[in-house]
């Protein structure tokens, strides 16, 4: 993966287009590994997959709080393109 993202930014992203992520699926994943990954800096992005679905409630909050991840970031962002 660390050698393929440069790879397609490099190759066959086209000018304008956005930079390529990597999404690797995992069914638990290790917080050790995902740092020395340094996934934040090479746009790798790791995720659990379940195998059922959790309750509606867990569901809600972890939507809820995805949103309000977003929504901080996006105020950020305002706040320094106006500064």
């Amino acid at each position: 993966m660390e050698l393929y993202l440069p790879y397609l930014h490099k190759y066959k992203v086209v000018e304008g287009g956005n930079l390529p992520i990597g999404l690797i699926l995992c069914s638990g994943k290790n917080e050790e590994h995902e740092k020395l990954l340094q996934s934040d800096k090479s746009n790798i992005r790791v995720v659990d997959y379940l195998m059922q679905f959790p309750p509606r409630e867990l569901l809600q909050a972890k939507l809820h709080h995805s949103i309000e991840i977003a929504r901080n970031r996006l105020l950020k962002d305002k706040e320094y393109c106006y500064s």
